[in-house]
């Protein structure tokens, strides 16, 4: 019997160590270790197009508890899409600047991206591993001038209060989604879902429309060759697209002309959605951003507050997309001053730690491989890999997504009907 006691264990212990064989320990944030003189004195300056940066003033402070004699400044430029090149020119030349993968092969943007670093320079130590691969755009020469430090995704806020009250879920399909609105309309609520809708830059119909555009395309290398080549052969291939928008203004889930009445695809909407009585609102990650601010500033949400999630837009019956998507992206001008010390920052910034604290002041999806993420954003960590996509690893060009947001917009306002909007595809403008 003790033989045989002895044998049970032994194997017991067996089991368990080769339960252990192949896992890999949690893997610990490397500690920040100085390269340069912690005394130096300089001034580095970021420059871009938000109002504020508080999250990136926050690592500010923590890069400061390194170098303390480092001066930051953050800086809004006015029109900045047409105004950074004249600031990188000028006298007093930012030391890093935002940039978007859609600048890389426009002519315009050329002399911006000729002062743009290469961040993949094996000299300057950035852990560029630490960003998921799909974010990070490479150019012909493996070269890297831009890394991401937020990822954006298209979705809708979603009152999780009013679906509870309702007795209704969370649609994962389309014919659910379709269902719920209906369900919603019954029970008073005129416009289902909502969104910014007064011009052909908001994202209300693209948001519904770009996802599904994208699938069609990564199946289809040569039709993803016309698209972004503006080839008008390219046109079918928004069938699927804007029939889910014709859709779903005909099934009146959404009120065009009540859409109408918000002023932007930012403040307004969070503070429209904030009012109480909106079961889901189309929008962007990046208008998510902005939601933990200005429950304070809604005197209906301080009244009465409630829960929501941004959750992905059930397009077909498999559920909804994760379009994983770099929103903010970092460049160093190189001929900037205090060159070395704007490269210890970026070491010290491009790393899960700091990019997951920046994310979580921000309210935008960390561009982490462990996608750290704020509860809000809950629902797309249940979204399979075979249905997120990255536009930038597929090719896709900003362009080809112009041509798309027009003919969604035209399409969702009766301007054009899905026949017109694809014959048209190539010379919207």
């Amino acid at each position: 019997m003790k033989k045989l006691l002895s044998v049970i264990l032994l194997l017991c212990t067996v089991a368990s160590l080769a339960a252990c064989v192949g896992k890999t320990p949690e893997e610990k944030p490397v500690e920040f270790k100085p390269a340069l003189d912690t005394t130096t004195t300089c001034s580095i300056t970021v420059v871009g197009g938000y109002d504020n940066f508080e999250a990136l003033e926050a690592e500010f402070d923590t890069f400061n508890e390194v170098y303390p004699n480092v001066k930051f400044s953050y800086q809004k430029l006015d029109d900045y899409n047409n105004t950074l090149a004249t600031a990188l020119e000028g006298n007093n030349k930012p030391n890093i600047f935002f940039s978007n993968a859609w600048m890389i092969g426009n002519e315009k943007y050329a002399p911006v991206l000729a002062h743009a670093e290469d961040l993949s320079d094996p000299a300057l130590k950035l852990n560029l591993d630490c960003i998921r691969p799909g974010l990070i755009t490479r150019e012909s020469k493996d070269t890297v001038h831009m890394v991401p430090v937020f990822s954006r995704t298209y979705g809708m806020l979603v009152n999780e209060n009013l679906f509870k009250k309702e007795g209704l879920s969370v649609p994962t399909t389309w014919t659910e989604l379709m269902s719920v609105c209906a369900a919603f309309r019954e029970k008073g609520y005129a416009n289902p879902m909502m969104g910014y809708s007064a011009k052909s830059s908001s994202c209300l119909m693209n948001t519904v429309a770009y996802p599904l555009f994208v699938a069609a395309l990564s199946q289809n290398p040569d039709a993803l060759a016309k698209a972004n080549n503006l080839d008008p052969e390219a046109g079918p291939y928004m069938r699927t697209a804007l029939e889910a928008v014709e859709q779903l203004v005909k099934n009146k889930c959404v009120d065009l002309a009540k859409c109408d009445e918000i002023a932007d695809n930012y403040t307004k909407v969070i503070l429209r959605f904030f009012e109480g009585d909106v079961p889901m609102m189309i929008c962007q990650g990046d208008t998510v951003s902005g939601t933990k601010k200005r429950e304070s500033q809604s005197e209906a949400f301080t009244a009465s507050p409630f829960e929501y999630s941004f959750y992905p837009i059930p397009v077909n019956e498999q559920g909804g997309y994760f379009i994983d998507s770099p929103s903010i992206e970092f460049s160093v001008n190189k001929d900037c001053d205090n060159l070395d010390m704007t490269n210890e920052f970026m070491r010290f910034l491009i790393s899960s730690k700091e990019l997951n604290n920046m994310s979580s002041i921000k309210r935008l999806v960390s561009p982490t491989t462990d996608m750290s993420v704020d509860s809000v954003y809950a629902p797309f960590t249940k979204i399979p890999a075979e249905r997120t996509f990255s536009p930038e690893v597929l090719g896709i060009k900003d362009p080809l997504t112009v041509q798309l947001r027009i003919a969604a917009f035209k399409v969702g306002k009766g301007e054009l009907t899905i026949e017109e909007a694809i014959s048209a595809y190539g010379s919207f403008e």
